[in-house]
């Protein structure tokens, strides 16, 4: 029989519906149960893509015995990580405290007040590997609740020590220089692997917000890109991207970015492709746009929606194993220049099979690549797909609008275009309320939990991005809208920062802030991007001034833990160096491909016949199509030939 996780929407939760535990998902409920029949919790947090729940799942929760010891012994919570970053957060950092580590899956043991006491990630169901087998775990967290309180109290009180400091009142911590800017570089320079690309050893994650803060630092300085080129071309040589069907996976298992973590997640690919369009403006190099082209053209492929919305991940998993979507035997593949093209062998790089990767690029010529490419994908086709968590979760689908509407704009693909609109106004009807707040989730027809700050400011951005593709006032109204609700709902005066929660949120043991950049931008980030965007096409001089008071808070910890802070380093880089301003007015095809093809990092670009004050008394010269371009309240003279505007913006 079914548990109560047949009910919800998450595809993660779903697949543990069938389970003989009886799991609860997260609400009061259990929280009441445990208090009243005085038992922990046993929190469990994962997600669909991810291949050590899926063992962890196989291995203990789909076993009786263990199950049957959870279901006496404890209240059982299981948790989608991607539906409730919120929970994930506080949670794993007192996992991370108790440990020295984190990742997935998460398990939590709490008091009936959602107080942690004792957790860990994988448990197997033996001892193994200096690890206790989980049903190990079970009894004795057990047998300490009922025994040891007082053990288990002192340990609340150290992590509430832990959790009070979260909310501390924000303080400046320096002054925001070019010499902020340099101490971050100096440190991720240190850290950069000049024979691999990416940062130190292994495992290797693909780190694109670091990335393009290094792009935008070469370019400060007019050196070469070296760092995030080839950093790059590394990635798209090897196994961590998908060869044949575009796109990249999580991470590289390995130093040398050869044998990945197979699942593979919107936000990478969101900000990776972000990333190739920048790369591509500032170096026009064709094998970093192909590798983008192919990655957005497998989103618009495998990842969305008819609806619009772009679904979360791909699993590592199918067929009962890790990979095997993506391997080939030696034999499976007959062309001999191929096989050398590729990197395949009769013994394998994993597991006697052959990830694929571009071991020898002269092998063949790209004219055969492309057509033995194509033969591969057909034959894949044919295998098991991964499963495919289908909710749509509007921060993803925001980071992934700005990718699919910049490259539209870059590389000029209508179909990118239409992309972005469709994904545009879907998130307007499905995720967006008319008072600007924003909704967490949608899956089977069902839009779910109140957003987070990340939610708001991602989507608030992608309708940046699509009023500066399309230059429809519309999109840039529903930006502010959203960033008026940021300002209600997420802004605390008292303590002066943005939590990421909304303060009418449902209440957990601490209202949850994390600055940091990790998987994906940090809600802080994110906002204080936003903020300064719309300041400088609206003028609105206190959304500037909050966006730099935040960054001015976190100004000491962006250098001394520069890889953490690989977003916020960018939007301190708009700060301390000031945006390019484009107006473009009277028709603007010829000047705005001009634009779109170069890079400028801190580009804030207005058209159109809008009331927006970037575009204000800046008539067209002659009748023709003209552009303004400003940098700190100074303007150039307005140009109208495109190599005039094209030097204007090189120099900028």
């Amino acid at each position: 029989m079914a548990n109560r996780l047949a009910q919800e929407t998450s595809p993660y939760l779903r697949q543990h519906a069938d389970n003989p535990v009886d799991w609860y998902g997260w609400s009061t409920a259990p929280f009441e149960r445990a208090r009243r029949e005085d038992k922990p919790i046993l929190l469990s947090v994962g997600y669909a893509a991810c291949h050590w729940c899926h063992v962890m799942a196989h291995e203990s929760f789909e076993d009786p015995a263990t199950a049957a010891i959870m279901n006496e012994r404890f209240v059982n919570i299981k948790v989608d990580r991607e539906e409730r970053p919120d929970v994930d957060g506080i949670y794993m950092q007192a996992v991370q405290a108790m440990t020295g580590h984190g990742g997935w899956p998460m398990t939590m043991f709490l008091t009936p007040d959602g107080e942690p006491f004792y957790g860990g990630t994988y448990f197997p169901p033996q001892d193994r590997h200096g690890l206790p087998s989980f049903t190990r775990v079970l009894r004795s967290v057990a047998d300490a609740y009922h025994t040891r309180r007082g053990d288990l109290e002192q340990t609340t009180r150290r992590l509430r020590a832990l959790y009070d400091a979260v909310g501390a009142a924000a303080e400046a911590t320096g002054e925001l220089t070019a010499a902020t800017l340099d101490r971050a570089h100096r440190s991720i320079e240190a850290r950069y692997d000049t024979r691999n690309g990416g940062f130190e050893g292994a495992p290797k994650f693909p780190m694109a917000m670091v990335l393009d803060f290094a792009l935008r630092y070469a370019y400060r300085h007019n050196t070469p890109p070296t760092i995030a080129l080839e950093s790059f071309r590394h990635m798209a040589h090897g196994g961590i991207y998908d060869q044949l069907g575009g796109g990249f996976h999580r991470y590289a298992v390995d130093a040398i970015w050869l044998v990945p973590h197979f699942e593979k997640m919107l936000y990478d690919n969101a900000l990776l492709s972000r990333l190739g369009v920048h790369l591509w403006q500032a170096t026009g190099d064709a094998e970093v746009r192909a590798v983008t082209e192919r990655t957005l053209d497998w989103v618009a492929r495998e990842m969305t929606d008819p609806s619009g919305g772009f679904y979360a991940s791909l699993d590592a998993d199918s067929g009962g194993h890790e990979g095997t979507f993506y391997v080939w035997t030696a034999d499976e593949i007959n062309d001999p220049e191929i096989k050398l093209y590729y990197g395949v062998t009769a013994e394998g790089n994993f597991e006697g099979a052959n990830v694929l990767h571009v071991a020898n690029p002269d092998a063949a010529t790209p004219m055969h690549v492309e057509r033995e490419r194509a033969k591969l994908l057909a034959l894949r086709a044919k295998r098991e797909r991964p499963a495919r968590d289908e909710k749509i979760l509007a921060s993803w689908n925001g980071l992934m609008l700005r990718a699919m509407a910049d490259a539209a704009r870059a590389f000029g693909r209508a179909d990118y275009h239409a992309q972005a609109l469709a994904n545009g106004e879907f998130l307007a009807r499905t995720m967006v309320h008319p008072d600007g707040r924003v909704m967490r989730s949608h899956a089977y027809g069902v839009t779910k939990i109140d957003g987070f700050l990340e939610d708001y400011a991602a989507v608030a951005l992608g309708f940046v991005s699509l009023y500066e593709l399309t230059f429809d006032a519309r999109w840039l109204h529903l930006a502010r809208t959203i960033a008026a609700a940021i300002e209600i709902q997420f802004w605390d005066e008292p303590h002066r920062m943005f939590f990421d929660t909304a303060r009418d949120a449902d209440a957990l043991i601490i209202r949850p802030r994390d600055v940091t950049d990790n998987a994906v931008p940090s809600g802080t980030s994110l906002t204080a991007e936003l903020y300064l965007h719309l300041a400088e096409l609206t003028g609105d001089a206190k959304l500037r001034e909050r966006a730099v008071w935040v960054l001015s808070t976190l100004a000491e910890p962006m250098t001394t833990h520069a890889p953490a802070f690989g977003y916020l380093l960018g939007v301190a880089d708009a700060v301390i160096h000031g945006s390019v301003q484009v107006a473009l007015t009277g028709g603007t095809d010829s000047l705005t491909s001009i634009v779109a093809t170069t890079y400028v990092p801190t580009l804030v670009l207005a058209g159109g016949a809008t009331d927006v004050e970037l575009l204000r008394d800046r008539p067209p010269i002659d009748g023709r199509p003209t552009a303004y371009v400003c940098r700190g309240f100074v303007c150039d003279r307005p140009v109208t030939d495109p190599q005039d505007l094209k030097a204007l913006l090189t120099h900028a």
